[in-house]
């Protein structure tokens, strides 16, 4: 049996990391009150997450749920730059890295932090045996660490060039040994390095977890300040309308809210702090055998559709046209990708291109190629939001209407990812993906495909292999004209079609937060006096 990679969604689909974090906003309704201690901090999740081990997951909820257990070497700032988290010293090249460890470092279970449990962290993600969906992600599969304890530095060679090598493996989630040992404590979230300690879960439910008074190393030159919630109650939510109600009338903390159900929480003025998510994406599926291998298929599919129109349906009007896959603010390459490579709708021509292509009616319609349908099972999150199921019916409606027989597969976050990354049994997958960096996009569309791989559609573009190694072996913002070429290849070709983002913002109700890398920082929560 091939093992399944585990993967997830942004926003509860392809999550493959992050996205950035905006601006906020709020008014007396908001809980502008004074910091209190003591208090409990609820926060809503779209879907359970499943396995919260931060070496197996790269589901958006796991993330957040395990950004409260377990901490990164490095934090960053506002700015983007890194900023001291567990290591307190770092260097590197775009081969090889090093990082000091911060002195007292404890564990949830009370053991210490050691170089060389950092080390074996890393050694596990770049060890391919393990099969880490965050392997090629954050660390370059073949990457090797080693420890020297008198120094408490972990010294770091990568498997192959990174530009962006300091911020990757900065920012691998660091488990403890007894974890590192036994994974099924990491499953459950516990053995961590982090700010909170897990002390009760119930799937699909909720997670339970506890302020450690140990903690004292947080991001950059943090210190304890009042308000900081003494526990935290993350709850599976998948209703957004539930959640809205929950978080007018104060049962709930905090809970990202997108479609209508965001005009009540503005005439309440609720705060809220915001990020920018690439919401409109469409992939096809391209193994051997699938319509979607051709790109004439992909090319006319895309020509067909109004992605304009999509996108108003998807945002609810409060979106705006891609510019790229990566909506990290700050923007590390600057750069409209989008624009002017996508197909321009037209049906017609989408008609002729299929016809031209051997995909032709037959007398119910539906056109067929040497005997076989053009038959499209698409998927969309249902956790994503009450937009999702309208947009991924006009988009229906738009190929019924071009010969196509569409199926509609509404999935929750471990429904999409069995199908991308286990099963492939999908055609269409409306699941965006997020990241932070353009590295990390690199073994999501290229190299071994799902189930073996993270490459869950199955692309092969030699332009973007060819530049994305080209930009890996330059450092920092050097590299960016490189992956803005990369990035281009990808979208030319309709291996991905980025067509709308949004602004999703994450609304607070008693409490106040800051996001960063798409989700909430924990160290940033205060609550507040009513």
């Amino acid at each position: 049996m091939t093992r399944t990679r585990t993967a997830g969604v942004v926003l509860g689909v392809l999550a493959l990391t992050a996205t950035a974090c905006g601006g906020s906003g709020g008014g007396a309704a908001a809980g502008d009150g004074k910091p209190v201690d003591g208090k409990t901090f609820s926060l809503a999740i779209g879907s359970d997450p499943g396995t919260i081990d931060p070496h197996m997951t790269v589901f958006s909820v796991a993330i957040q749920l395990d950004r409260f257990l377990y901490d990164p070497l490095l934090g960053l700032s506002a700015d983007g730059k890194p900023v001291a988290g567990l290591a307190e010293k770092w260097d590197a090249t775009t081969t090889s890295a090093t990082f000091t460890l911060r002195p007292g470092i404890t564990c949830s279970d009370g053991g210490p932090l050691t170089a060389a449990d950092v080390a074996a962290n890393i050694n596990f993600v770049g060890d391919p045996a393990n099969k880490s969906p965050i392997a090629g992600l954050y660390i370059a599969p073949g990457t090797k660490a080693t420890a020297d304890e008198a120094t408490r530095t972990i010294t770091v060679a990568s498997g192959k060039p990174d530009a962006f090598l300091l911020r990757n493996i900065g920012g691998v989630p660091i488990a403890c040994a007894k974890g590192l040992s036994d994974r099924k404590l990491l499953a459950k979230g516990e053995s961590g390095t982090g700010m909170f300690a897990i002390s009760e879960v119930v799937p699909n439910d909720h997670y339970t977890l506890t302020r450690r008074t140990d903690y004292t190393w947080g991001p950059g030159d943090w210190k304890a300040e009042p308000g900081l919630p003494d526990k935290v109650v993350v709850r599976v939510i998948p209703n957004t309308t539930t959640a809205t109600n929950l978080l007018l009338s104060g049962e709930l903390n905090a809970g990202a809210i997108n479609g209508p159900d965001r005009q009540r929480l503005e005439a309440r003025k609720l705060f809220h702090a915001d990020q920018l998510t690439p919401l409109g994406e469409v992939f096809y599926n391209e193994a051997t055998g699938r319509p979607g291998q051709d790109e004439a298929v992909r090319r006319a599919l895309t020509q067909a559709l109004d992605l304009a129109q999509l996108g108003k349906v998807l945002t609810a009007g409060a979106g705006t046209p891609s510019q790229g896959m990566v909506t990290d603010v700050p923007k590390t390459c600057a750069g409209d990708t989008v624009t002017g490579n996508l197909p321009a709708h037209d049906p017609a021509a989408a008609a002729a291109a299929l016809d031209a292509a051997g995909w032709t009616k037959g007398a119910d319609g539906v056109r067929a190629k040497n005997g076989k349908r053009l038959t499209l099972t698409v998927l969309y999150g249902t956790q994503l939001g009450p937009t999702m199921a309208p947009t991924a019916e006009l988009l229906q409606q738009t190929w019924k209407s071009l010969g196509a027989e569409v199926t509609l597969k509404g999935v929750d976050s471990p429904g999409l990812n069995q199908a991308l990354f286990g099963t492939g049994e999908w055609e269409v997958s409306l699941g965006p993906v997020g990241f932070s960096l353009p590295s990390q996009l690199v073994p999501f569309v290229s190299g071994p495909a799902a189930p073996d791989g993270t490459n869950f559609a199955h692309i092969a573009n030699p332009g973007y292999d060819q530049a994305a190694q080209e930009a890996a072996a330059q450092s920092g913002e050097a590299s960016c004209p490189a992956w803005l070429a990369a990035e281009t290849a990808l979208i030319k070709r309709v291996d991905a079609v980025p067509y709308f983002d949004s602004v999703v913002p994450t609304y607070g109700s008693g409490a106040k937060f800051e996001l960063s890398q798409g989700s909430v920082t924990p160290s940033s929560i205060r609550m507040l006096a009513k």
